[in-house]
């Protein structure tokens, strides 16, 4: 068997209220004025790049090539990071797989905050309120950058029984400290930039976040194997370079977004620091991050329970569905991208009443999801046996990972209707449904149809039930959509459009 370290890297990289004349309750202190603003006009036209006009196609394509390419990156880092580790053995590989599910735990909890950050100030865009914007940006940064602070220090404090009751033998916990000491010290050099980007996001620049983490992508790709494994005048650091060549190349991010933020569209106030008006904000931007960063961290936990079922077969299927699962994450990228060009834009719209521009993007979006997911099924279909040689040599391992090619990515275009809906309730602030589509799909669907499919047909049976909990999830996403747009229109006081 060859190239099973890639294996090692977690594979799911996948995944605002309505208002009329006033602000509802939940949300009051967060829109309206705190003490500190009529330093400020009330509402004034922000320079920021406007979503709610022209063409929804065409702006949707434009914000979501740049992000593909940001996601890229991002997978990037992972795939690296475990290739060259594979390299120094057994241990150091394992006592990185470790890892995995604390790094993914608080990315899952940065990627929920840059949702909330990026749903609450689009929709300040969207209004024309330049400072709301600048308000809930900086006091988005702050609270990033205290849970930074609280979470460096949970982890440092906790690192040895937490890994311990992960699994981690005695054996394991100097390589694992070796990797988790600089992480976690760096990490807020992740946290910040993170929601910093999703607060560039939301000014409709996506452009400018995926050159920031295609350079820090390649600047991980070029210090990995100096500092991993000592070339030329760098030591030899093993696992202890692979996290210091990491949060090296989150520096470059912090130092680049906090420019742009400050700088380029001065969307951060000095006057903003103080404590008057930070509790409202947070509760806004809290409101969709929690919610969103708990049903991201929910990812990994059903990823663990499928990996179980497969391992009910044996080694050779766990490393067949790993081989699937890290091609899938590959092929979603177009999905991805457009899903999430598609909180910006429906927050925008959202913040402007325009919900007849919000139901287009649906449309657009559904088509371009089943459209992309068509594709990726025609050339896993025809090219599944050679990509799975590519991971490994085994007979066993090839064919398993065949089968879930052939017949899994049948089922992406659906799933991309239900992650581009998901993203659209987080935009119009709609995060619980957002978490409940998630929910369904994991725990409703997947899991108790997978374990069905694998009592019936095995592995096959498996793969089965994973592809028709895709499908009906994409329908029942789609229909909750479509009943919250035209409540939507109710709010907003229009007369939906006829269907297409």
């Amino acid at each position: 068997m060859r190239d099973l370290t890639l294996l090692a890297a977690p594979h799911d990289t996948t995944n605002a209220l309505l208002s009329a004349s006033s602000p509802t309750p939940e949300t009051a202190s967060a829109d309206e004025p705190g003490p500190s603003d009529p330093q400020e006009p009330s509402a004034q036209k922000t320079s920021k790049r406007d979503l709610t006009q022209g063409p929804v196609g065409p702006t949707l394509t434009r914000l979501a090539v740049p992000m593909a390419f940001g996601i890229g990156a991002v997978i990037l880092f992972g795939v690296v990071d475990t290739i060259y580790v594979g390299q120094l053995g057994a241990e150091p590989l394992a006592a990185m797989s470790f890892t995995f599910p604390i790094v993914f735990t608080v990315m899952s909890l940065s990627m929920g905050m840059g949702i909330g950050v990026m749903a609450v100030i689009s929709r300040a865009i969207g209004e024309g309120d330049n400072r709301k914007v600048t308000r809930l940006t900086t006091h988005g940064l702050m609270l990033a950058f205290l849970l930074v602070v609280l979470l460096a220090a949970l982890g440092l404090l906790t690192l040895e029984p937490l890994f311990s009751t992960l699994g981690a033998g005695p054996e394991l916990m100097p390589l694992i400290k070796a990797y988790m000491v600089p992480w976690y010290l760096g990490v807020g050099l992740l946290v910040v930039p993170m929601v910093g980007n999703s607060a560039i996001r939301a000014t409709g620049d996506t452009k400018t976040p995926a050159l920031i983490m295609m350079l820090a992508g390649g600047l991980n790709v070029i210090l990995d194997p100096l500092l991993i494994f000592g070339i030329g005048p760098f030591p030899r650091l093993e696992l202890m370079g692979a996290a210091l060549a990491t949060v090296i190349s989150w520096f470059i991010t912090f130092i680049a977004a906090f420019w742009i933020l400050a700088k380029r569209e001065k969307m951060l106030g000095l006057r903003y620091l103080k404590p008057t008006g930070i509790l409202g904000s947070w509760k806004h931007i809290l409101s969709i991050g929690l919610p969103a960063a708990a049903t991201n961290m929910l990812v990994p936990l059903a990823a663990a329970v499928l990996t179980r079922i497969a391992s009910r077969f044996g080694h050779n299927a766990v490393a067949a569905y790993g081989v699937g699962t890290r091609v899938e994450s590959l092929s979603m990228i177009g999905i991805i991208a457009i899903s999430a060009s598609a909180t910006p834009f429906a927050g925008q719209n959202f913040g402007a009443r325009k919900s007849e521009r919000i139901r287009e993007a649906l449309r657009f979006g559904a088509k371009a999801c089943l459209v992309w997911g068509l594709g990726i099924a025609l050339v896993l279909g025809v090219a599944a046996p050679f990509i799975a040689g590519w991971f490994s040599s085994e007979g066993d391992v090839v064919t398993p990972a065949s089968w879930y090619m052939r017949l899994v990515p049948i089922s992406y275009g659906a799933y991309g209707i239900s992650v581009f809906s998901v993203s659209l309730f987080n935009g119009i602030n709609r995060p619980l449904n957002a978490g409940l589509v998630i929910v369904v799909r994991l725990f409703v669907l997947a899991v108790p149809l997978a374990l069905l499919g694998a009592a019936v047909q095995g592995l096959y049976g498996m793969f089965l039930g994973v592809t028709v909990a895709n499908v009906v999830i994409g329908g029942l996403a789609l229909v909750m959509v479509r009943a919250q747009m035209k409540r939507l229109d109710q709010q907003f006081g229009l007369t939906p459009e006829p269907p297409r």
